[in-house]
């Protein structure tokens, strides 16, 4: 049951970068999920394990990185993009 909660948790967070960056997450539910998990892991890499923790993800790091890595994939993409 925690693994399911894990899922949600990290969707929402990916889901929740996406909206305050203003950009969609390549991948629909599965990048949100794959954004939220990264992005909880690189936020509580660099600004540590403060604020709220729901399911074991310290919910305002992992958004923050979240958002960081949504940028940042939105940066590849439109590389990648105009390389084409």
């Amino acid at each position: 049951m925690s693994f399911i909660w894990s899922l949600i948790v990290g969707g929402i967070i990916g889901w929740l970068a996406g909206l305050i960056v203003g950009r969609n997450i390549p991948g629909g539910i599965i990048g949100n999920i794959i954004a939220g998990f990264v992005g909880a892991w690189l936020g509580t890499a660099v600004l540590g394990d403060w604020g709220p923790n729901v399911a074991d993800f310290a919910i305002i790091p992992a958004i923050i990185g979240a958002a960081v890595l949504v940028i940042l994939l939105s940066f590849i993409m439109r590389a990648f993009r105009k390389a084409d």
